[in-house]
């Protein structure tokens, strides 16, 4: 006991201090119990083959079902056009949106899809959008509260409850306190959680197409980091491609366009190459021919040749141009004006948008140069924010990470393009007509039937919960909905790891006597205040917990230790183990809490405290109202 509770500190500890993934470290607890003898190997591995791992996985494969053929979008449109113009309205869409999403799907996805058409609508009704974007995400993790798929954590919880030989939770039944929770919480945010927000006021634009590109403009300051100039003579960048130049490696400057120079002051093109091989100069010829043909004039691309007299619009700090105009002989023009320098970010061609990397996404750990972001997508990166904050660095060589906020400049038509991938990014600020949905399909219709089939299945219990999860994830697969690459990309292998990883740990805190001496513990404190005090504790564990790592791996720590509780006291589990799912949905009191939070970060204009600002107080509600229902309904 004394070795598992070691283990169950440093696996803590390890979570905590961010340093290696997740899924490593709960394999690295793993190993560590059967290493030091405390589980054998058959009860090791037994995670990877629970019914509880499968079934999440499953979801996973459902969720993507429904992105991928537009339903989430379809549903998120409507909600947009169900609030029409008002404040009040939008607000109560978006929280009642995100809860009745992540009911089905998972919450992060929820709020990945919502971000977008959330941020363009709070901008076109000229509100900012800090007043939605916490209240969206808060209500996305009290809506996994309304069904035992809403969230991994009452899977773990139902399952728990089977395993100790009783009754697991209907589909359903989570909702006898999801709905009054939600329905609290939204009077909150409405009357006192709005009030805490950041008051930060929306500034009026002339177009609904700029709205967007001209605040991120103004928001990052990138008017004030612009910059004209010249390629004088002599400079050792003439007759380099803007790839060869490197300037964003070595300087931390972006080129945004190059005014060519006038046949007049241009000198002849064995002139401009004198210093030149024959075969580079060819290449050069071939590459400016290739460039007047596809290269827009406003967004050079890394081929485009850089010539004498050529005038440059750069994005950088003072001290890097100054730096860059001393190193290669070039002369520093000014922008004459606010307006020209917004002119030269965004106009009826070019225009910005935030582009948020996701949990899953394959650019996490790469730099931008290593993973090619700019050529394959065709835009500029101007800016990185981590955080909330701008990263000082230079942009190249910075390796991303979950949340990371990439600001961004390209055609329309590139961006666009982004949009339509979700796996690795999201991108808000954009304008309202692209995020006009097409309508559904058949092969959505086929989704959402196969849906409705699973709820069915898992109401009626015909099959195993398990096994309809996995019918529906066959359905969708053979309907079209989804291909096999789709469905392996779907899946979070690093949430299923972790869950199959973390699982011994419950049965090694249960077979060495850990959970009940944790539970005495409680009832020696706690218990002598009678039941609700129990309750209260046990949600107070669980939230603590998920404040700082996961909260499928709180749920699976705690779960043992309150079953062990509510049974040596000869009270309801079902009370205990509600409790525990409800703690395990309040993640609120910092953005790195869940990814939902990290998510809304920076497109809200938040800070740390923000979220503890609107968060505790909710949190203290969602205890207080819970220790009052919960014992009412499972007594």
């Amino acid at each position: 006991m004394v070795i598992t509770f070691v283990i169950l500190a440093v696996t803590i500890i390890a979570f905590i201090s961010d340093t290696l993934r997740i899924d490593i470290v709960a394999m690295l607890s793993l190993l560590a119990l059967v290493l030091m003898g405390v589980l054998t190997t058959q009860d090791a591995l037994a995670g990877f083959s629970n019914s509880t791992v499968i079934m999440i996985a499953g979801l996973f494969v459902v969720g993507a079902g429904l992105f991928q053929t537009g339903v989430a979008d379809w549903f998120s449109e409507k909600l947009i056009d169900f609030a029409g113009s008002s404040e009040t309205r939008l607000l109560i869409a978006l929280m009642l949106g995100a809860a009745v999403l992540s009911a089905f799907l998972s919450n992060t996805g929820t709020v990945a899809v919502l971000l977008p058409a959330a941020v363009a609508a709070a901008r076109r009704i000229r509100v900012s959008p800090a007043k939605l974007l916490i209240p969206m995400a808060f209500a996305s993790q009290v809506g996994g509260l309304l069904t035992l798929i809403g969230t991994p954590p009452n899977i773990v919880v139902s399952e728990a409850l089977q395993d100790a030989g009783f009754e697991p939770f209907s589909f359903f039944e989570f909702a006898w306190v999801g709905i009054p929770l939600l329905l609290i919480g939204m009077v909150y945010i409405h009357f006192v959680g709005k009030k805490l927000l950041p008051k930060k006021k929306f500034k009026n634009t002339s177009t609904e197409s700029s709205t967007t590109a001209q605040e991120l403009a103004e928001a990052y300051h990138l008017q004030d980091n612009l910059f004209q100039v010249r390629i004088r003579r002599g400079s050792e960048l003439i007759g380099q491609t803007l790839a060869e130049a490197k300037l964003g490696h070595n300087f931390g400057v972006t080129v945004l366009r190059i005014d060519q120079a006038d046949s007049e002051s241009e000198s002849p093109l064995a002139d401009k190459h004198q210093h030149l091989s024959p075969r580079r100069v060819l290449h050069n010829i071939k590459e400016t021919l290739q460039n007047s043909e596809h290269v827009p004039e406003q967004m050079p691309g890394p081929n485009t040749i850089i010539n004498v007299d050529d005038v440059l619009i750069i994005k950088g700090t003072h001290r890097a141009v100054q730096r860059l105009a001393r190193q290669l002989q070039l002369g520093i023009q000014p922008i004459e004006s606010t307006e020209e320098a917004q002119e030269e970010l965004l106009n009826q061609e070019i225009g910005l948008a935030e582009v948020v990397i996701t949990p899953r996404s394959v650019l996490i750990g790469q730099t931008l140069i290593g993973s090619n972001f700019g050529k394959k997508y065709n835009v500029r990166v101007l800016e990185l924010v981590r955080r909330g904050r701008v990263r000082d660095i230079i942009i190249g060589d910075a390796k991303l990470s979950f949340g990371d906020t990439l600001i961004v400049r390209g055609t329309w038509e590139s961006i666009n393009i982004l949009q339509k991938e979700r796996r690795n990014f999201v991108v808000v600020g954009r304008p309202m007509a692209m995020l006009k949905n097409e309508g559904l399909g058949i092969k959505a219709y086929i989704a959402l039937a196969a849906l409705a089939g699973m709820v069915l299945m898992l109401l009626t219990g015909v099959v195993s919960t398990v096994i309809a999860v996995i019918i529906t994830g066959m359905v969708m697969v053979l309907g079209g909905c989804l291909n096999a690459e789709q469905v392996y990309r779907a899946i979070s292998w690093e949430s299923v790891v972790l869950i199959a990883a973390m699982l011994p740990m419950s049965t090694a805190l249960q077979q060495t006597g850990g959970a009940e001496f944790i539970a005495d513990g409680f009832l020696n404190t706690l218990g002598t205040m009678g039941p609700i005090a129990l309750l209260i504790g046990m949600f107070l564990l669980t939230t603590s917990l998920t404040q700082v790592i996961s909260n499928t791996a709180t749920t699976v720590l705690v779960a043992p230790i309150a079953i062990e509780t509510a049974t040596s006291l000869n009270i309801s589990p079902y009370a205990m183990m509600m409790m525990v799912a409800v703690g395990a949905s309040t993640a609120f009191l910092t953005p790195i809490a869940s990814p939902v939070n990290t998510l809304v970060l920076t497109p809200g204009g938040y800070r740390f405290s923000d979220f503890s600002k609107v968060g505790f107080p909710l949190l203290i509600i969602i205890m207080v109202v819970s220790a009052v229902l919960v014992p009412l309904i499972w007594n």
